[in-house]
């Protein structure tokens, strides 16, 4: 039973039971909210009306998207954003493409920018907003991928949140696009997948990260988010060697003292294009991992409620790591011991001592009930029965995650990123119908 509870703890960590309080203290103190306003209310006197002194207009805002060979997808994603009809300026930098993407981005009304040779996301980005002059024209500018789709009232959640003036970000709530549809039974699973690192992340840790008075979120996701252009200045988006810029910006944020990260998974919901296909996913997730050691390595441990967090985070995620994968070896030899212990045969004694301490059922406990608990989230969240089987395959995917977690520090230790990029395979996305 204590090599069962000590492998959950391992693999949940101290960080989850944190956060997900948290989260839990913010979504009661919200509803609790409007019954102290109406208590505290004086009788016959109206409601009180919160002005939106932060709130740019919508003419105000403009969607800067970053493309690198992006025909299959990118006529779709305009189209879906042109639909929406949400009254903000377009803008596309397309990074050393060698294919239609600029010519399909100025159909659809986009204001172009052609680079060449291929500068890396975060470079295009800092020439798209110099050559535009975005943060001189605009209030907020908003990062969008090639490959996502916006809900349909993202600005509306999404610009809310500007309501507060210290609010100076806020982080899109990632879903995975599940049309077109992966037309393997493997490809689906590793979208499932995807989504539920998507709901496990937001909905357990970025929620109550996010609070008012912890402001510790430690990423801003690049896909699809919001902001301020006046503190663009203060940010060093194309900070040498990094592969991506989300992590980079989210930590310069905090480490400037900038202002607030917003966030809620009800609102600037997007739905973005997840691979499926091992290759391209192994590709996609060690490029993110690396974006992030190489983050934390740039800008160094200091002082504060984000670096505590983050700090209690990377130990768990690397015990956890090396937890996940010793546990497969470990659990075969702990069974092979066991059986040769049920026939007789001698193991040796440290080998007899590792099955005692280390039952294999205990193991695969430890792993797989904690594991599954996040796909049972996932399913009730995201209302996708299919989840429930295919979760039965996920405690391997995390295996892998783990893996590439190691592999993405090593290199970003011991080697050097141009930060140039190639965008994953992409399943082409019909544009919507009028």
């Amino acid at each position: 039973m204590s090599a069962f509870v000590i492998t959950l703890l391992l693999v949940f960590g101290l960080s989850t039971l944190i956060w997900t309080t948290a989260g839990v203290i913010r979504l009661v103190a919200a509803r609790l909210a409007p019954l102290r306003r109406v208590t505290h209310r004086p009788t016959g006197e109206p409601p009180v009306t919160t002005l939106a002194a932060g709130r740019p207009d919508r003419d105000r805002v403009a969607v800067l998207m970053a493309a690198h060979n992006e025909e299959p997808v990118i006529g779709g994603t305009l189209a879906a954003l042109q639909a929406l009809q949400a009254g903000v300026q377009l803008f596309l930098v397309s990074d050393g493409s060698t294919d239609a993407t600029a010519d399909i981005a100025r159909e659809h009304g986009a204001t172009v920018l052609e680079l060449n040779p291929n500068r890396g996301k975060a470079g295009a980005l800092v020439e798209a907003i110099r050559h535009f002059e975005l943060a001189e024209r605009f209030d907020v500018v908003m990062l969008l991928d090639a490959d996502t789709r916006l809900a349909p009232d993202y600005f509306e959640t999404g610009l809310r949140a500007f309501d507060d003036p210290g609010v100076v970000a806020v982080a899109g709530r990632a879903t995975t696009l599940l049309t077109p549809r992966s037309p393997t039974r493997a490809g689906r699973i590793l979208v499932a997948y995807r989504e539920r690192v998507y709901v496990a992340m937001q909905y357990l840790f970025k929620f109550g990260q996010a609070g008012r008075f912890v402001n510790v979120v430690p990423i801003v996701p690049g896909f699809a988010s919001m902001y301020r252009t006046r503190i663009l200045a203060d940010i060093d988006i194309a900070a040498p060697g990094l592969k991506i810029e989300d992590y980079n910006m989210t930590f310069e944020v905090h480490a400037k003292r900038l202002g607030r990260i917003a966030f809620h998974p009800h609102s600037a919901i997007a739905h973005t294009q997840d691979p499926d296909e091992l290759v391209d996913y192994v590709k996609q997730v060690e490029r993110w991992n690396l974006g992030f050691w190489q983050t934390v390595l740039r800008h160094r441990f200091r002082l504060s409620a984000f670096w505590l967090s983050l700090g209690l985070f990377i130990v768990e995620l690397l015990v956890s790591s090396v937890v996940l994968v010793l546990v497969l070896p470990v659990i075969a030899v702990s069974t092979a011991v066991t059986l040769a212990g049920g026939l007789g045969l001698p193991a040796g004694e440290p080998l007899d001592g590792l099955a005692d301490a280390l039952p294999p059922l205990a193991l695969v406990l430890g792993v797989v009930v904690p594991d599954y608990l996040l796909t049972l989230l996932a399913a009730v969240v995201s209302r996708r029965v299919a989840y429930l089987a295919y979760g039965l395959v996920f405690p391997l995917l995390r295996v892998t995650d783990a893996l590439l977690c190691l592999v993405a520090l090593y290199k970003a230790a011991f080697r050097r990123s141009t930060g140039q990029w190639t965008s994953p395979s992409r399943r082409p996305v019909a544009a919507p119908v009028a």
